[in-house]
């Protein structure tokens, strides 16, 4: 990728996170990137195809650290999935956390048929098949119903950590998680 490609990529990135979406137009893109509108359209065909990328990238981001941290703190299955809610509590308090996109765009572009609706609802999806498959491999029963709960309580903390930085959402939802993973363990 292009150095100015991955520019445009990090401005629009911390655009949408800090003045939404919607309200973020392109001009105010290529002026923070410090670039042209026809550079921009170069990359990136639309603001729609934009925005998609800028998603796409965000999640894998979160993913991947998520994947480094469960990895190389943890070793036993089970132990991954009670660890799960302290790593992402640790990325929600830190300095540099500004939500999860897929649960800010959906917000944005409510409408079922919008293609961003559809990505943040597809990577909704995976994370919570990402969980199910942590709990698949610590032998859980239903893997399916606790990613779910777990999925809920994580999309749940992080909109409210959103709205009000420090509000304590995630700390009572990783209270509730260790609850549910416990006796999904114990069953």
């Amino acid at each position: 990728m292009s150095l100015l490609k991955s520019k445009i990529l990090v401005v629009a990135s911390d655009l949408f996170q800090t003045r939404g979406i919607n309200s973020t137009g392109v001009d105010t893109i290529v002026a923070v990137a410090g670039t042209t509108k026809m550079t921009l359209y170069k990359y990136f065909r639309t603001k729609e195809e934009l925005i998609l990328e800028v998603l796409k990238q965000g999640h894998q981001d979160f993913q991947s650290w998520l994947n480094d941290q469960l990895n190389s703190n943890t070793k036993k299955p089970s132990e991954k999935l009670q660890k799960l809610f302290d790593f992402i509590e640790e990325w929600v308090t830190s300095p540099n956390f500004r939500g999860m996109g897929f649960i800010k765009a959906s917000a944005e572009f409510p409408n079922e048929e919008n293609p961003v609706h559809q990505l943040s609802s597809e990577q909704s999806r995976q994370f919570r098949q990402y969980i199910s498959g942590l709990a698949s491999e610590a032998n859980i029963q239903d893997a399916d119903g606790l990613a779910l709960q777990l999925s809920l309580l994580f999309e749940g903390a992080v909109q409210a950590e959103q709205m009000k930085r420090g509000s304590g959402a995630m700390k009572y939802a990783k209270k509730a998680a260790k609850i549910l993973i416990d006796g999904a363990l114990a069953s």
